[in-house]
């Protein structure tokens, strides 16, 4: 199955458990694309001791999971694009809704 992630928040617990599911599917030999917007972007530096963010997005890449990020919303941040946000845009967001089989967003 090809499955499609959007993520729009940056609270800890939420991108955690947002970005454990994506490494469950991909356990389960699942395709997953995750697409971060909005508040989304800053899913990288909202980490805490107890939701780890960055570990489970580093593990999402191991596992050849693919990440985009809005580049829209990195710039309006006046952030830079990272392996862990690359400068994405609406049509990416596009072909993740119009090629997944299911789109769960967080």
């Amino acid at each position: 199955m090809k499955v499609g992630i959007v993520i729009s928040v940056n609270d800890a617990e939420t991108a955690w458990n947002a970005f454990r599911f994506a490494n469950f599917c991909i356990k389960k030999n699942d395709a997953v694309k995750v697409f971060l917007m909005g508040k989304g972007v800053e899913a990288e530096k909202v980490s805490t001791e107890k939701f780890n963010v960055k570990v489970q997005m580093n593990d999402f890449l191991a596992a050849k999971g693919e990440l985009f990020a809005c580049g829209t919303c990195i710039k309006s941040r006046e952030m830079d694009e990272s392996e862990m946000c690359p400068i994405s845009t609406m049509n990416d967001m596009y072909e993740l809704v119009r090629d997944s089989d299911k789109v769960v967003t967080f």
